[in-house]
């Protein structure tokens, strides 16, 4: 799927229906004027992908991690707010020439690196912050969004430059 390249991407994971910390970052991401979103998985709750949906109306792109638990209802929720894009257990998208992919599973992320054809990969479950260079393809795990044993972060990705920067919720 092809996305315009002129803007950049907000990136989460593990939100686990922690709604103060999703409407905090939602109001973040809208100040910025970011049109995109990639959830890494493990939103939860189908009434809290519902929420997102309503409070942010750009494109979200997401992939299921293991503790979202109905996902025939999530699927249900993405038919009735059509800016989401349910990507199965891989998304991967193109913004101006880059191809960005994403997966909740970090064993999963580890395996599409190592095959060279993407410029950037994103991944989320384990809730560790990390960036690590695997030949041409940058993995990165924006964090917990939810703050679940680690502190609460996402990331911008700017898929100008190939950079991505590290949000810590408590400074926004």
């Amino acid at each position: 799927m092809v996305e315009s390249a002129l803007t950049k991407i907000a990136v989460i994971s593990d939100s686990h229906d922690n709604l103060v910390n999703i409407y905090r970052a939602l109001s973040f991401i809208k100040k910025q004027k970011i049109k995109t979103i990639i959830h890494c998985g493990d939103v939860c709750a189908p009434a809290v992908l519902e929420e997102i949906a309503k409070k942010f109306k750009g494109k979200i792109h997401l992939v299921f991690g293991n503790v979202d638990g109905d996902q025939k209802m999530m699927k249900a929720v993405a038919t009735k707010f059509k800016n989401i894009i349910i990507h199965g257990q891989t998304g991967q998208l193109e913004f101006g020439g880059r191809t960005v992919v994403f997966t909740h599973y970090p064993w999963l992320a580890q395996k599409l690196a190592q095959s060279q054809k993407y410029d950037a990969l994103f991944y989320g479950h384990d809730h560790r912050v990390w960036e690590k260079k695997i030949g041409k393809t940058v993995l990165r795990n924006p964090g917990t969004l939810a703050g679940l044993f680690a502190r609460a972060t996402f990331a911008i990705y700017d898929p100008k430059t190939d950079k991505a920067e590290l949000i810590l919720l408590e400074r926004i």
